[in-house]
């Protein structure tokens, strides 16, 4: 187990750092066990930020271990999530947000979950571009992304985006109602995210299994996040929600309990300012 000592670690643990931590970096840790086990060593109200983006249950293999873990019978994963989601409306400080990313179908219910104990602020839609047709549905195309806060919002800011313009010839693809002098400075972001593309690319990818675009989380950050502030994320995969809390000047608490995860982890941020060489 690496060293306990550092910046603000008090903030989030209990009385302890758990057992299973496995790597610290000036701005956090990082701890391999299940999700809900290191929600339970957190203390109340530690969060800034919950981001969630948990498996889908959708039958997916994320690790060499993981092959039948992502395909639990559905009464027993919505308990799973349940509990997940109420341990993760107590660490969540006043003010603070909760991200949710999933399918749509589990999105509507989940929403019901979390509208017991916090405020939906907004569903955002993220547009989901493979086109590939699922039995007799539809063709999905977004997924969900829940943005809920514990009362009012502490932090709330709204990101701009670059006007969108023709890779010909540089003029605006849109005359914005005859406003376009108010937009010189960006678009406000809205619910609707469709500049959002997956990450495919072997050269990009940190690991085989889906990975989260950075985009997401970041935008999480830039509209939630405060300096010094904490994200946790008790199902952080690849990392790719550290990296926007860094990105930010944010603190992070994050778990997966692949080991295959946490090395991934580690990797990146020992390539960040401020990694320390210890841990498992």
């Amino acid at each position: 187990m690496a060293n306990a000592k550092g910046p603000r670690r008090s903030a989030w643990w209990k009385s302890e750092v758990p057992k299973a931590l496995y790597h610290q970096h000036a701005r956090g840790d990082i701890v391999c066990c299940d999700a809900l086990s290191f929600l339970h060593y957190l203390k109340d109200g530690c969060a800034d930020i919950v981001f969630l983006d948990p498996p889908f249950n959708l039958g997916k293999t994320y690790a060499s271990s993981s092959t039948h873990r992502d395909r639990l019978p559905n009464d027993e994963y919505m308990r799973y999530m349940e509990q997940i989601l109420l341990r993760c409306c107590d660490i969540l400080c006043d003010g603070g947000a909760l991200y949710l990313y999933h399918v749509p179908r589990l999105a509507m219910i989940f929403a019901n979950i979390l509208a017991k104990h916090l405020s939906l602020r907004h569903w955002i839609a993220i547009a989901m571009k493979n086109g590939f047709v699922r039995g007799d549905n539809l063709y999905p195309a977004h997924y969900g992304l829940l943005y809920f806060t514990k009362g009012d919002p502490a932090v709330f800011r709204r990101p701009k985006l670059p006007i969108a313009r023709c890779r010909k010839c540089n003029s605006t693809l849109r005359d914005y109602g005859g406003y376009k002098q108010y937009v010189t400075e960006g678009v406000n972001l809205s619910d609707y995210w469709d500049d959002i593309s997956p990450v495919r690319h072997k050269k990009h990818k940190n690991r085989t299994a889906n990975e989260l675009p950075l985009t997401i989380p970041m935008r999480v950050a830039q509209i939630s996040g405060c300096r010094n502030g904490t994200l946790v994320d008790p199902f952080a995969g690849a990392g790719t929600s550290i990296i926007a809390a860094l990105n930010c000047h944010m603190r992070f608490v994050a778990a997966d309990r692949e080991h295959d995860a946490c090395r991934i982890m580690r990797s990146r941020l020992q390539r960040q300012p401020g990694s320390v060489a210890n841990g498992q």
